[in-house]
């Protein structure tokens, strides 16, 4: 028997960044930043009015008395105006926010803080120097890293590239994500349900984790318990897929298919893993030419069981991990805390028991767990209704209360 550890050291160890390629902003969101941005110029390139007012050197606005003096306005410049206006020593440039200050202006003037005036503006107080103003540089200085590798680019980073006057990123594009449910009990949720018939939720689940990992998913539906038609919609999917996921078929029974189809491929292995639920896997490579046992370009394929809470399990487990990994995130794994346990369970010695359960609290008051439905067979809507996955070690064989568990967080 595999441990969980193992399984997941050769789960990434298969797997790496899906190559850079270089996209459109409109097309860079949501990705994973390949590549440093450096700010190729300074922004602002030169110092603009932070405020809608009148930009003046600030001892113009003194007299020799020291009362505040009135200054004739000479010119208008808007946002966008060319830079290199010169200022005239005792005069006021109506300035809107963003333009340029005319070169020996030191200082903008609100426009609330004037009569508004058009031919001669007067000042409610003396202005300071630097106020109001943005200096050149004040965002980025030219060759500054604006944006690190492995940033994932949201609205503001986007901005920030468009800013630089990036129209294209480097990025390590989201991984396409194909999902097959096999089985011939298998139905779909909108179909009438007949004696024998099980609806098929794997695949709705987990196009739904996909998604939410940061990959896109293509969900193929249901594949009957047939090698042949296995084996011909692997092969039909193979082209398009960075990884493949399976659920279902992995039963010893003679009738599962997955095992005879993914056995014989690439570096595909099937290994019971020491963890509860989800205890038999299949993981391994396989080339786009079904087969190939090129490692370079194999695509990841995981074979999972077909119950949808150890289909869930495994997913966070294992396969969010890769994704992750693939997609060029720096953080593969759920955030954890550990929590106290608010009752006591049994867990089988040997396995890594991972039970849905209600994790509340908070960093200062300490964290409390409690299992939700039967932890010895935990059910959909124990998993539904759960914010974590509280995790019991192998050699554990009960959990008393107030023993504190380690617990994966699902969700805020």
């Amino acid at each position: 028997m595999r441990s969980v550890q193992d399984h997941l050291a050769a789960v990434l160890a298969a797997v790496g960044p899906v190559a850079p390629l270089d996209v459109l902003l409109h097309d860079a969101t949501g990705c994973v930043l390949a590549a440093d941005v450096v700010a190729p110029v300074d922004v602002p390139a030169v110092p603009v009015a932070a405020r809608d007012g009148y930009a003046v050197a600030a001892h113009d606005t003194l007299d020799g008395a020291g009362h505040v003096r009135d200054l004739p306005v000479v010119d208008d410049v808007h946002a966008g105006s060319p830079a290199g206006l010169r200022h005239v020593t005792g005069t006021a440039v109506r300035v809107a926010s963003g333009g340029p200050l005319p070169i020996g202006a030191d200082a903008v003037v609100p426009v609330e803080e004037t009569d508004r005036g058009t031919a001669r503006v007067a000042l409610q107080r003396p202005a300071v120097p630097g106020q109001h103003l943005r200096p050149a540089g004040a965002d980025v200085r030219a060759g500054e890293v604006v944006l690190t590798a492995g940033t994932r680019l949201g609205a503001r980073q986007v901005a920030l590239a468009a800013a630089m006057g990036r129209g294209r990123l480097p990025v390590h594009p989201t991984p396409r994500v194909v999902l097959l449910s096999v089985g011939d009990e298998l139905i779909e949720p909108t179909a009438q349900a007949r004696p024998g018939t099980v609806f098929e939720a794997d695949g709705h689940a987990l196009e739904a984790a996909v998604r939410d990992a940061g990959a896109s998913a293509v969900r193929v539906g249901v594949v009957p318990d047939e090698r042949a038609a296995l084996r011909e919609a692997l092969e039909d999917q193979l082209v398009r897929a960075d990884l493949v996921v399976l659920t279902g078929g992995l039963s010893e029974l003679a009738h599962d298919t997955v095992k005879d189809v993914l056995a014989p491929l690439g570096t595909v292995r099937l290994d019971q893993v020491a963890m509860t639920p989800g205890l038999r896997h299949g993981f391994g490579t396989v080339g786009r030419g079904l087969g190939s046992h090129d490692d370079e370009r194999g695509v990841p394929v995981f074979a999972l069981q077909g119950h949808p809470v150890a289909a869930q399990v495994s997913f966070e487990v294992f396969v969010r991990p890769a994704l992750r990994a693939m997609a060029g995130h720096p953080e593969l794994f759920r955030p954890s805390v550990a929590a106290a346990a608010t009752q006591g369970w049994a867990s089988p010695p040997g396995l890594r028991q991972f039970v849905p359960a209600s994790v509340l609290g908070s960093p200062e008051e300490g964290y409390r767990v409690t299992p939700l439905g039967d932890p010895a067979a935990p059910s959909t809507t124990a998993l539904a209704q759960a914010n974590a996955l509280a995790v019991v070690g192998e050699t554990d064989m009960a959990v008393r209360a107030g023993q504190v568990v380690h617990c994966l967080v699902l969700e805020g």
